[in-house]
């Protein structure tokens, strides 16, 4: 017993003066951040964790007091933490998803947002064509709940009404708006929790919203009211509809791992596309925000179809420069 003792003494004293100076540095930064050590001293940070590790795997194989164990996790727990730990304040992860990791994960999205994109724009071509040349295939493409009267046996006038008039028809449009919004919602969560399916119902539900989009106008063109409508459309349609093209881009991200994994398992190529395309989608969740507001707002307000299409265009602009404007690389 009194050898056992000796040997702990020793091994303390060898190590001790690295130990005290490990919990001085701790004691530093959680009080004040990582941000208030010297360049020096988060140098000299990790290689006295490694000791401290060291210190406590030998005091663990030779069986020394508890006290000394106890002592040793404790500080190399705290150590790991300030170590490999991101301890960012709220206000800076807020910024650091608005500044990099959201624009990050888009472009790695690339690939998956020009299919999603030529998916939708070739449906909403489709339903175009025919619904110009056959009227009836309006509600092969348009629920009746969400034509709400918008349809082919609506009169030129009351279509145009719904544009501009603030009254009834202001009331009905404002009706009819929300339900718009709240489908295109439902079909970007999910076109992307749908996607591990082998990216099919992702690519079903991008099919099914661009019909109904190019059904919806080539109603009002065939009323020659396709100008009109396009800019009550987009002036919240640039971002909105851009929002489920990126959504539908994330659930391909995640089908596409799913069906080929390459050397890894399915299940790790899965989560890695997982963790991509959720910080996608978080992003699509803000665009939803925007859209709602400017539906809320902008196009109720705004009478102008000129000025609806310059704060479309600006909007999609400004979408585009926020994603792929070159930026300088984060620091890790």
């Amino acid at each position: 017993m009194a050898e056992l003792h000796l040997k702990s003494w020793r091994f303390r004293a060898e190590r001790e003066a690295d130990w005290r100076r490990l919990e001085a540095l701790l004691a530093k930064a959680e009080a004040g951040g990582a941000a208030k050590l010297k360049r020096e001293e988060l140098l000299e940070m990790p290689l006295l964790y490694r000791q401290a590790l060291s210190s406590l795997s030998v005091a663990r194989s030779i069986s020394l007091d508890q006290s000394l164990v106890a002592y040793l996790e404790s500080l190399c727990t705290r150590a790991y933490f300030i170590v490999y730990g991101a301890r960012t304040r709220l206000p800076e992860r807020i910024a650091r998803f608005f500044v990099h990791d959201w624009p990050a994960a888009v472009r790695a999205l690339w690939r998956e947002t020009l299919v999603s994109f030529v998916l939708s724009a070739a449906a909403a071509l489709v339903a175009f064509v025919l619904v110009q040349r056959d009227a009836d295939w309006f509600h092969s493409f348009v629920e009746p709940g969400l034509a709400s009267g918008r349809d082919p046996t609506a009169t030129t006038a009351s279509l145009r009404e719904t544009l501009y008039h603030q009254g009834t028809a202001g009331e009905g449009l404002s009706f009819f708006a929300t339900f718009l919004f709240t489908h295109n919602a439902q079909i970007a969560l999910f076109a992307f929790a749908l996607g591990f399916l082998l990216c099919l119902p992702t690519a079903a539900l991008l099919v099914l919203n661009g019909g109904m989009f190019g059904a919806f106008l080539a109603l009002f063109v065939s009323r020659n009211l396709g100008f009109e409508a396009g800019g009550w459309l987009m002036i919240h349609g640039a971002t909105e509809l851009y929002a489920i093209v990126l959504a539908g881009a994330a659930g391909f991200s995640i089908g596409w791992a799913v069906c080929f994994p390459g050397e890894r398992s399915r299940v790790d190529a899965a989560a890695e596309a997982g963790r991509r395309a959720a910080t996608a989608m978080a992003g699509v969740v803000v665009m939803l925000f925007v859209a709602g507001l400017l539906e809320g707002f902008g196009r109720q307000l705004i009478q102008v179809d000129l000025a609806r299409y310059a704060i479309a265009g600006t909007t999609l602009a400004a979408w585009l420069a926020y994603f792929y404007w070159p930026r300088r690389t984060a620091a890790p």
